[in-house]
């Protein structure tokens, strides 16, 4: 972190260069991809959902349905970018369900 500046900063201007200078933000998307996939995908897939792990730019979901499988397959693209969209950048690009 910088040295002591003069001026106020915000409280979450501070986190986010915390965060950055001590390499938490891997961390902190990947908790915060775990709580997207069960908002907004639901409690219907999120109780079908055993594993959420982001691995580099590549998230894996290790689903116990072969059927949701298949049918969530057909909309990676939609998913990826609702997640994206959630974390407002752009961490994900490719989604595999396992």
């Amino acid at each position: 972190m910088s040295a002591r500046k003069d001026e106020p900063q915000a409280l979450n201007d501070v986190l986010k260069q915390f965060s950055k200078s001590k390499k938490l933000e891997k961390g902190l998307d990947n908790a915060k991809v775990e709580e997207l996939w069960s908002k907004l995908l639901g409690p219907g897939i999120q109780s079908y959902t055993e594993s959420i792990r982001l691995v580099g730019d590549t998230l894996y979901v290790g689903l116990t349905s072969s059927v949701l499988r298949e049918e969530l397959s057909y909309g990676t693209e939609n998913i990826i970018s609702m997640l994206n969209e959630g974390l407002q950048k752009a961490v994900i690009k490719k989604l595999i369900l396992r």
